[in-house]
């Protein structure tokens, strides 16, 4: 098993230490973890989020999860990474942040539109037809800069608490159809499947989505999303998921693209 989207508690709502998710991903057997905590940004405003990491607390997280990289390097691969949103006005400042930092890998959450300086979150501003067409758009936009490594959770409009209809099934088939000709993996992901089981509601992986991503033989990778160190540790919704994927007809992969960079000639 491969797991490349981990928190941190640094995001304010995961809990655990650094260590301790790793101590738990080995004990659950996983070969390879990623840790891609919430992407802070450089902000124009004065605007403080409360869903990130500041941006003065990445270089404690980088060397923290460097640190375990080296200590339990063998017992288990692990690599660095963010979980990022595509912001137009600051994308030029994340690409230098990423390649400075020689981050190992991107994932695309597109939690916000825009920015969350405006506070209009996808997992509830997408239950109006004109926001959802937006996230479906700025989706798209994001996924051409083609710095990211796969599209996690892409049916988080269906948090928003709207029932499945006509725009859903056109915002899904326009990303599913998108992925699949820019060889773009898709995440059905652990976190939203254990909420949406837990209070018994079908938000996100949304069976729908997933029906039509099957019509387009879609590659998938499992994400757990893993927001306390019981979510690697418990290995039950990872079956489940696998079980599921398998009756349908998308393409499973475990593996991801990393950043590569330049040798220093210097």
């Amino acid at each position: 098993m491969k797991n490349f989207h981990t928190h941190t508690r640094r995001c304010m709502h995961a809990s655990g230490s650094d260590e301790d998710y790793v101590l738990a991903a080995i004990e659950a057997g996983y070969e390879v973890l990623g840790f891609s905590d919430h992407t802070p940004w450089k902000y124009d405003s004065n605007f403080v989020a409360n869903m990130r990491m500041p941006l003065s607390q990445f270089e404690e997280y980088y060397q923290s999860i460097l640190h375990l990289k080296e200590k339990y390097k063998d017992q288990i691969e692990i690599k660095i990474g963010l979980e990022c949103e595509y912001f137009p006005r600051y994308m030029e400042w994340m690409k230098e942040f990423t390649k400075k930092n020689h981050l190992d890998y991107l994932i695309f959450g597109n939690h916000y539109y825009e920015t969350d300086e405006y506070h209009l979150y996808n997992g509830s501003c997408t239950r109006d037809d004109e926001m959802l067409t937006k996230y479906v758009e700025s989706t798209i936009a994001g996924l051409e800069t083609g710095l990211y490594c796969y599209l996690a959770h892409p049916d988080l409009f269906m948090r928003s608490g709207r029932r499945w209809d006509e725009k859903c099934d056109q915002a899904a088939h326009t990303i599913c159809s998108y992925c699949k000709e820019n060889d773009v993996i898709l995440e059905y992901n652990l976190a939203g499947l254990g909420s949406s089981l837990s209070r018994g509601v079908m938000e996100y992986p949304h069976d729908a989505f997933w029906e039509i991503a099957s019509q387009y033989h879609n590659k998938v990778i499992i994400g757990v999303d893993a927001h306390s160190p019981r979510q690697l540790k418990d290995t039950t919704l990872y079956h489940f998921a696998q079980k599921k994927l398998k009756e349908l007809d998308v393409e499973v992969v475990e593996d991801i693209t990393f950043i590569e960079y330049p040798e220093n000639n210097d």
